[in-house]
């Protein structure tokens, strides 16, 4: 299916640096969204075996969470700025 879908974009003259942009801006958000679901998934049962400390985790997954974030924005504002240029 995925062959199809560039065949068909290359075909209609979209360049490969455009369709290289729009796959690597996809990858990068769901890369994000695994990243920081493991992450949640993870404080979750570090809190749930050590319920005493659950601010430090808590602080420390918000702040790898942000960490994610800020890599995902960063790679879809590359991927956007070579699909515009």
């Amino acid at each position: 299916m995925l062959l199809s879908v560039l065949l068909q974009a290359a075909a209609a003259g979209v360049g490969i640096t455009k369709m290289g942009a729009a796959i690597g801006a996809g990858l990068a958000v769901i890369g994000a969204g695994l990243g920081i679901g493991r992450i949640g998934g993870t404080a979750m049962e570090a809190i749930a075996r050590q319920p005493e400390a659950s601010g430090d985790i808590r602080n420390n997954m918000i702040i790898a969470a942000a960490l994610i974030e800020g890599v995902a924005l960063l790679a879809v504002v590359v991927c956007l700025l070579t699909f515009l240029m």
